[in-house]
């Protein structure tokens, strides 16, 4: 490889690994925002995530096809640009008067933007996974990008959260329209930001026919069936974990976790450390990944979280912790329920899921690559079902109850690591 080619590797990595970021912007600013809608209708906490989430079902495929037509860049504008409108839809309910018409317009808004993070993350993952040659290296690359995209996680919920401070009866949108503004000027620079970069192309490189008459597809290949399951399933939990203790730590009433005064932004910075410790988790496995394999890892972590959420779910709410905690500006120490600090800790183990089961659910496929991507993308939409069936669940049998729900998920994704990542379909042609 030439160091024009390396050159123009680095560029294109960096840049995967920014629009990785971009994702995490704009889906971790649904948990936070249905803290405010929640107050005013109690079953509308889990929609915005639930509308952020359904665009992948639709668009998923559409965007594989995207992809192999425009190409990587053009994609990306178009997904940018896509973004830019759902924020602005976002930022236009925030100036109207709370009532079921602005929650309609900032549905829109959850929903066009889940347009946006669904091409974005079409593009992302298999140019990374191309670009690190696929294998351990490939792996290595996405959790790489995924720490990015944990950073931003991080960050998200600790704004929203000290914008909001104490949810009350009078909360609304225009409470946060600072931080909407922040995300229309991001999506601004960003697209400009990508149009200027060149990116690397390879599925408009390629010359090869493609056979009309191939009896085989991407769902020939049973691991990657199943992987989809495992990924549907890991969204749901990624989403899930937070997104809950977020509601249980702000709940004011008797099924909450009794914080008080400031809970709103006691329970965003304890989501923030979930994902702090993404990021870390992300950060470890880009470092070791070159040594230990995608499926060891997976195990692994399927298999701690398991043990964590059980916990979470077994012991008494009465038993106290100390966490860290912002308000009004101050960093201070405050007393949660044990159970919250087991389920941030899972954060250390969803970090590495994403990566892994993309990793081993696209191994071997050669062409077809482009079509599991898409498949994949579409999937996602896990993290909009299964979450709000949770918060259904929690609302009728408790806050940690609806966790089982989680342990089921989890369940699956460990198998999926032992025996269901495993290319049985070798003799499947897919050059």
């Amino acid at each position: 490889m030439t160091k024009q080619q390396n050159k123009g590797n680095t560029v294109a990595i960096i840049t995967m690994f920014f629009m990785f970021a971009m994702v995490s912007f704009v889906t971790n600013m649904a948990a936070p925002f249905g803290n405010i809608w929640k107050t005013h209708y109690e079953w509308s906490g889990m929609l915005g995530n639930m509308m952020n989430f359904a665009a992948y079902l639709i668009m998923g495929i559409p965007a594989g096809k995207l992809l192999s037509r425009i190409g990587y860049k053009k994609t990306a504008l178009v997904a940018l640009g896509t973004g830019f409108v759902g924020m602005l839809v976002q930022f236009l309910s925030s100036f109207m008067a709370i009532g079921i018409s602005a929650l309609f317009v900032y549905l829109l808004g959850a929903f066009i933007c889940g347009f946006c993070v669904c091409m974005l993350n079409t593009v992302v993952n298999p140019m990374l996974n191309t670009l690190g040659g696929g294998g351990n290296r490939g792996n290595q690359l996405i959790q790489t990008g995924g720490a990015c995209n944990s950073l931003v996680a991080t960050l998200t919920p600790l704004l929203a959260g000290a914008m909001i401070g104490t949810i009350t009866k009078n909360t609304a949108m225009s409470d946060v329209r600072p931080l909407l503004l922040i995300a229309l000027a991001v999506f601004a620079v960003s697209f400009c930001i990508i149009y200027f970069v060149t990116i690397p192309e390879p599925n408009l490189n390629k010359t090869v026919a493609k056979k009309t008459n191939d009896p085989y597809s991407a769902w020939s290949f049973r691991h990657l069936v199943l992987g989809v399951i495992a990924i549907f399933f890991y969204v749901g939990v990624e989403v899930g974990i937070p997104g809950e203790l977020n509601f249980y730590l702000s709940d004011p009433g008797k099924m909450g976790a009794g914080l008080g005064e400031g809970a709103a932004v006691i329970g965003g910075a304890i989501v923030a450390i979930y994902w702090l410790l993404m990021l870390v988790g992300r950060l470890i496995s880009s470092a070791i990944s070159s040594k230990v394999s995608t499926r060891k890892q997976l195990t692994a972590v399927s298999e701690v979280a398991i043990v964590l959420v059980l916990t979470a779910i077994l012991i008494p709410s009465t038993v106290r912790v100390t966490m860290p905690g912002f308000i009004d500006g101050e960093f201070i120490m405050r007393e949660v329920p044990l159970e919250a600090l087991f389920l941030v800790l899972c954060g250390l183990c969803t970090s590495v899921m994403w990566g892994g089961i993309f990793n081993l659910a696209v191994e071997g496929l050669g062409k077809y690559t482009e079509q599991a991507s898409g498949i994949f993308m579409m999937m996602v939409v896990g993290g909009g079902i299964m979450p709000l069936i949770q918060n259904r669940v929690a609302r009728v049998a408790g806050y940690m109850n609806s966790y089982w729900i989680i342990l089921g998920m989890l369940a699956f994704i460990l198998f999926y690591a032992l025996y269901g990542s495993r290319n049985v379909n070798k003799d499947i042609p897919t050059e």
